[in-house]
């Protein structure tokens, strides 16, 4: 059983301990084209170091900034690990930002060090060389880029670490023993729903503490476990869960062409991964689709092991487990159902984890009813991403768990979350009065989420405090819950943006799930040309009516949609209109589509 990295005050520190206690252990797998490789922790001491060196021969101070604009691969985590040894501090860059994203994030953070994926991210910087005066080095992932002088490949930066080591030795450890758990380590770039991101500084004790507190992790974590990761290492969550595989010592297969999701997971075949609920609402959908595809009399036996495997999750939420012809018909549903969506994970899968944005308890609830138990957790960026969780011995569905070891919560008179411990950042940068916005002077982080306790602990978040709707008449309705459980009931449904505030009724933006309602235009017989055509059948609008409509009937009057629109497109991160992880920008999207969201109140009488 791998044992967890206590007591450690720096990221650096841990990753030194791993390497010396458990130095022939896996700990990444990455893909070269069609092939899987592996680096032991020996392997991944190694080449963090000969990277912190080579950052150290370029001239690299204490406390400067170095940026990481690629996909999430190995070379990530490595280049990562190199420059918090090097004493630096990590710029994290979504690779799909433009150009011009990438020099605002770069200009304000001060980089002076960045590593690139390839030759395409290489060319943005090169872009906005003019908007970039601190930027003395660019590494290449990928390719052989001789050193210029100011661009050169990783390789190249190894070897430069060699020479320093061989001219200056003891360089790489006096520096290992300035850094302190105060020192930064991260400046992640809020991706935010509205307005310019913000750089959150988290510094190496607010990892520490974070991975000390990820109990859930260290639950997980035995000589047999593996881990699956193919979300953005831009942001928080997908660190959080990288310094979680590094404290206790789990190795984590990497790769985040998400192109490759289901091809990979029956090569990996991992106990456990991390997604975002959007991605299990897709999988979802995609099973249900499938099952009603497959015909009348597979289709009833599927809806019969779903209801049979929620009378068995209903159990074993309770600490209970199937008895008698119960037991029985869940094995015949294992069988001929739930097998076969495990083995599209692989076979092994056995808890996922979801953060991010609220997961639909449906959704919930089927994955349990197939033996795979998602656990929902809960932070922002400014917490170090793990606030709570979710524990395999201690769950509830419909909440984020009980809060982490050393993470205080209270729940202020309006119901927002405050959360105070060694996670929350210092501040963000160079941006004092915001700060001040979200820090209050006893250290409270206010998360801006409206959210209860229950008497046991756990915590159920509701809605973002800003986008609370308050009717003309005065009522308060969350719209997070009725846009997912609208996304949950419909597999035609791909994204839902509810309006209604300060208005006398509610109505929505719906974006179609291009695929599973082609699907289903096919077998009407129908024709189109694109998604914007699709979109615009009237007997599109009238399927999802009907989606509307069932929705409806399980909600208070106050709440129902008594209007919307399929809009011309779905929703991207290329438009602006989602967040990296998948989040709707509402006002942007608001924004955009102002003059339908008008017309549907047109010949209203609106309060004001």
């Amino acid at each position: 059983m791998v044992k967890p990295i206590l007591g450690a005050s720096t990221v650096v520190e841990v990753l030194h301990r791993r390497a010396a206690e458990t130095p022939r252990a896996e700990a990444l797998r990455g893909r070269r084209g069609e092939h899987w490789y592996s680096l032991s922790w020996a392997e991944v001491g190694t080449r963090a170091r000969a990277i912190a060196c080579g950052l150290l021969d370029l001239g690299l101070a204490r406390g400067e900034r170095c940026a990481i604009l690629s996909n999430t691969r190995v070379e990530w985590v490595l280049a990562d690990l190199g420059i918090m040894s090097a004493g630096g501090a990590t710029t994290t860059v979504y690779p799909s930002n433009t150009a011009e994203e990438c020099a605002f994030v770069l200009s304000d953070a001060g980089v002076v060090v960045a590593f690139v994926e390839d030759a395409g991210q290489l060319a943005k910087l090169q872009a906005q060389a003019d908007h970039l005066p601190d930027l003395r080095h660019i590494i290449v992932f990928d390719g052989a880029w001789p050193d210029d002088g100011r661009v050169m490949d990783l390789a190249t930066l190894a070897q430069r670490g060699e020479r320093l080591e061989r001219n200056h030795p003891g360089a790489y450890d006096r520096r290992t023993a300035e850094i302190t758990g105060d020192d930064l380590a991260t400046l992640i770039y809020t991706s935010g729903t509205t307005g310019r991101p913000k750089g959150v500084e988290l510094t190496h004790d607010c990892w520490v503490g974070t991975a000390e507190g990820m109990d859930v992790v260290a639950q997980l974590a035995s000589d047999d476990d593996l881990q699956f990761l193919f979300l953005p290492l831009a942001h928080s969550f997908a660190k959080a869960l990288i310094l979680g595989a590094l404290f206790t010592g789990t190795p984590t297969a990497i790769d985040g062409d998400i192109t490759r999701i289901v091809t990979n997971l029956p090569e990996v075949r991992p106990t456990f991964m991390a997604a975002v609920p959007r991605v299990f609402e897709k999988v979802y959908n995609g099973v249900v689709t499938r099952a009603k595809e497959a015909g009348a009399r597979r289709y009833r036996i599927f809806r019969w092991a779903v209801e049979v495997g929620r009378q068995v999750s209903a159990l074993r939420q309770r600490g209970q487990e199937p008895r008698g012809l119960l037991r029985l018909k869940h094995a015949v549903a294992d069988r001929l159902v739930f097998t076969k969506i495990k083995q599209g994970f692989g076979g092994r899968l056995r808890i996922f984890v979801s953060g991010g944005a609220p997961l639909s308890r449906e959704i919930a609830e089927f994955f349990h009813a197939a033996d795979m138990l998602i656990l929902e957790g809960y932070g922002l960026t400014e917490s170090s991403a793990a606030s709570f969780a979710n524990r395999p011995d201690a769950y509830r569905f419909g909440t984020v768990g009980r809060p982490l070891p050393g993470v205080q919560v209270k729940i202020a008179e309006d119901g927002e979350v405050l959360l105070r411990g060694r996670g929350i950042m210092r501040g963000y940068h160079d941006r004092p009065e915001a700060t001040a916005e979200v820090l209050d002077p006893d250290g409270w982080l206010h998360t801006g989420d409206i959210g209860e306790l229950d008497a046991d602990g756990f915590l159920r978040i509701t809605d973002r405090k800003k986008d609370i709707i308050v009717t003309a008449g005065g009522k308060n309705i969350a719209p997070q819950v009725i846009e997912n459980a609208l996304k949950a009931r419909s597999p035609f449904i791909s994204q839902v943006v509810m309006h209604g505030d300060k208005r006398n009724f509610c109505v929505a933006l719906i974006t179609i799930d291009e695929e599973a309602v082609g699907k289903w235009a096919a077998e009407q017989g129908l024709s189109w040309s694109g998604y914007a055509g699709l979109a615009a059948l009237p007997q599109v609008f009238a399927l999802i009516q009907g989606e509307v409509d069932g929705l409806n009937a399980t909600l208070a009057r106050y709440e129902t949609l008594k209007k919307f629109a399929i809009l011309d497109h779905d929703l991207s991160t290329e438009s602006g209109e989602l967040t990296a992880k998948l989040s709707v920008r509402r006002r942007v999207v608001e924004a955009r589509n102002q003059a339908l969201l008008d017309g549907f109140y047109a010949g209203t009488v609106e309060a004001l």
